[in-house]
């Protein structure tokens, strides 16, 4: 009998070879690039790697498992640090089974198949403690594993864990990384530096993702970009306190991910379990490729994706905390015009809500602005032919409210005294059953009693010294898992309601939450140069559709500039498309110009929505950048192009990537006099400029000749070649559609 059991798991293009060895715990031999091989071959290629030491007893090399094991002489980051009462803390598990889709692995066993479920089933009988392992193979090729560890002593002394960290390898020859830094208004900052032996470890302690949370984690070879470079792709699954690292030791990389823990805040009692949270990988040639199956995991759990997005407008920025029915009212009536299908009603519409520093918890319609409550506004946004959806923040409390006055121990602290204020609010307890039960109810009866079809759940603060009340022991973990019951049970009562994950923008972005969720708010920054940034990291994880993308008013809140409503526009379409502006002042033409964009999103919505995301020009500063979606059938595709802030060139070449070589496209363009003077624009930008580009001269002179046949051109061309696209301007953008014609 051979000494490893190996499993083969293949799909897509993505391979996954594991190896379990005696009754060690398995380790990943192989996640990458899909390989074919015998079962046989496959058994010897997996003793290969191994080294007797000497004399086959001591200083024996250890290849960490997917949980290294300090007791094998690993001496990183232990996959799961625990002890009870200081002993019991070098635990050495022992594979009791191995099993590929609830069937048992024999020892020695080669298995080969497509996509599967592997769990691992150890024990430390020493110290009592249970493991199981999960490791997925999704058929999208998206990998995600998770732990679970069990108290089997009977003693009382509580076990502590303190850490469950999974290890997912990476070849060394990745020596290369990305990932994300950022603050309010200003997420998803790339920064690109060498991997270096050691641990590049990015915390979040804020009991939410966090706005300066990488979110995810690249690391390929030399050089990868949007379609080329193998590339490896991690997350970690939870919207509470996390850790994403980057770790390099002697012969081993690996991304090491999980729960960052607080303090005693995991005791497990005799027969109690902690499950990590589920740590995603993806691999890929090219970032596009790896970002992709994220997209396909989210699209085939998600109900965005089983409707049409609707267009969708915000009020927060047209009226911030001043609400007046008149004013909503003639808000409601300009945005059916213009075609918008959901109206939300933002902060300020309950109780002393006049500003940030009071209301919150009091979860009640004001009855000095709303004397009948919100039925007749959400009523008669339904009567002109849109949903109606309602601004929340469940989650906390603002001293100054009638909740905090009767609950005072309702407030998470640490200490006797309450945490530091910020943003004039608290967290309220939800590990607490009945301050749980309290919100639950009310939240059950807006959405019932407005029948709302919609609600925007932010989250505006961190969780600071976040501590049950009665103790002062650590809570962000259980009050992670109370907000996850919420959202649970809320949606259980009224399936089809939507939910919207925000957090000061996009300070809550990942899988745990998205699982509840069907849409994010990226950031509070409507700027357009800045949003074509954010929407494109932020694509990494998350598809278009499920990405708020608002066109905001002409000169932005948060940075000042100014920009021509096209731009705006531009940049804002692919995406789940909705405005945050006050429309009432609108012109003629600005009104034509944004109906027409919300009606094209209307056409163009199932590509959106459904097409495979692509981009380019992300890490050089003085080309054009391109964000786009390409149909499956690659039967046709958009591309958003934004010109650079500062070019040497008056023009550049940007390919259009996703198309298939041995079809014919053709192209049309928005306002492509926008991006500069009508004499400098490219002759195929005149040229597919359609009836309905806005602006003016875009053929210079010419202008009165004969209409001019949009270009078709083959995707070999538009692929590998490209199409060049004025830079005279800085920071405007385009969008392009290119159709597939008959041969």
């Amino acid at each position: 009998m051979r000494p490893h059991t190996t499993i083969h798991l293949a799909t897509d293009d993505v391979s996954l070879i594991v190896a379990q060895h005696g009754d060690a715990l398995p380790a990943i031999v192989h996640w990458g690039a899909r390989v074919t091989t015998s079962d046989d071959d496959l058994a010897v290629f997996v003793e290969m790697r191994e080294r007797p030491g000497i004399d086959g007893v001591s200083d024996v090399p250890y290849r960490p498992s997917i949980l290294p094991e300090h007791v094998f002489g690993w001496s990183g980051r232990p996959g799961v640090s625990a002890h009870r009462g200081g002993s019991a803390w070098a635990s050495r598990f022992r594979v009791q089974a191995v099993r590929l889709d609830g069937r048992a692995c024999e020892p020695g066993s080669a298995t080969q198949g497509g996509p599967g479920f592997i769990t691992v089933s150890a024990r430390d009988e020493w110290a009592q403690i249970e493991l199981n392992l999960e490791i997925d193979l999704r058929p999208s090729g998206l990998l995600r594993t998770r732990a679970s560890v069990r108290n089997t002593s009977p003693d009382t002394a509580p076990l502590h864990v303190e850490s469950v960290s999974l290890a997912l390898p990476i070849p060394t020859h990745a020596t290369e990384m990305l990932d994300f830094a950022g603050r309010w208004a200003t997420e998803k900052i790339p920064q690109r530096h060498p991997v270096v032996v050691g641990l590049h470890a990015r915390e979040s302690r804020r009991g939410r993702t966090g706005l300066d949370a990488t979110t995810t984690v690249a690391v390929g070879v030399p050089g990868f970009a949007a379609d080329a470079g193998e590339v490896w792709l991690a997350h970690v699954g939870i919207g509470g306190n996390h850790e994403h690292a980057v770790e390099r030791t002697d012969g081993s990389l690996a991304f090491r991910g999980g729960e960052l823990l607080l303090p005693g805040e995991i005791r497990l009692a005799s027969g109690e379990s902690y499950e990590s949270p589920w740590v995603y990988g993806s691999y890929g040639d090219g970032l596009d490729a790896a970002a992709h199956r994220y997209h396909r995991h989210l699209r085939e759990i998600s109900r965005s994706s089983r409707r049409d997005r609707p267009v969708t407008l915000n009020v927060w920025e047209a009226v911030y905390f001043d609400h007046d029915r008149a004013t909503l009212d003639e808000l409601a009536v300009r945005a059916a015009e213009l075609g918008v299908e959901r109206f939300v009603l933002d902060d300020g519409w309950f109780l002393k809500r006049r500003d940030d520093r009071a209301g919150l918890g009091d979860w009640t319609p004001d009855p000095d602005v709303w004397p009948e409550g919100l039925r007749p506004l959400a009523d008669r946004v339904r009567e002109l032919g849109m949903e109606f959806g309602l601004w929340v923040e469940p989650e906390m409390i603002n001293e100054d409210s009638d909740l905090a006055r009767a609950h005072p121990d309702w407030i998470l602290r640490a200490r006797p005294e309450l945490p530091a204020t910020f943003r004039f609010q608290q967290v309220l307890d939800l590990t607490n059953p009945e301050a749980f039960a309290h919100i639950l109810e009310r939240l059950d009866d807006l959405v019932t009693q407005n029948d709302l079809g919609y609600l925007k759940w932010d989250h505006n603060r961190d969780l600071i010294a976040a501590g049950h009340p009665a103790t002062g022991a650590p809570a962000v973990h259980a009050q992670t898992m109370a907000v996850y019951r919420l959202l649970d049970e809320l949606r259980t009562r009224h399936p089809q309601l939507e939910v919207e994950s925000c957090a000061s923008g996009g300070g809550r972005v990942d899988l745990g939450i998205l699982e509840r969720t069907d849409r994010v708010h990226p950031s509070d920054n409507h700027d357009p140069l800045d949003r074509a940034r954010i929407l494109r990291w932020t694509g990494l994880l998350v598809p278009p559709e499920m990405m708020g993308s608002h066109v905001a008013s002409p000169t932005s809140s948060v940075t000042g500039r100014t920009h021509d409503l096209n731009v705006r526009c531009a940049v804002a379409f692919l995406g789940h498309l909705g405005i945050e502006w006050d429309i009432r002042g609108l012109n003629d033409d600005d009104r034509a110009v944004l109906a027409r964009w919300v009606a094209d999103y209307k056409r163009f919505r199932p590509l959106i929505q459904h097409g495979r995301v692509v981009g380019g020009g992300d890490f050089d500063a003085a080309v054009a950048t391109l964000r786009g979606v390409v149909a499956d059938d690659r039967s046709e595709a958009l591309y958003t192009i934004v010109t650079p802030s500062a070019s040497a060139d008056t023009a550049s070449r940007v390919r259009l990537p996703g198309l298939d070589d041995e079809r014919r496209y053709r192209l049309s363009v928005t306002d492509p006099a926008s991006l500069g003077p009508g004499w400098l624009v490219p002759a195929w930008m005149r040229d597919a400029a359609g009836p309905d580009a806005a602006g003016s001269d875009v053929a210079g002179p010419a202008a009165s000749a004969p209409a001019p046949v949009a270009p078709v051109v083959s995707g070999s061309l538009l692929r590998r070649v490209g199409v060049d696209v004025l830079a005279f301007l800085p920071e405007r953008a385009a969008v392009v559609h290119a159709q597939a014609v008959d041969a």
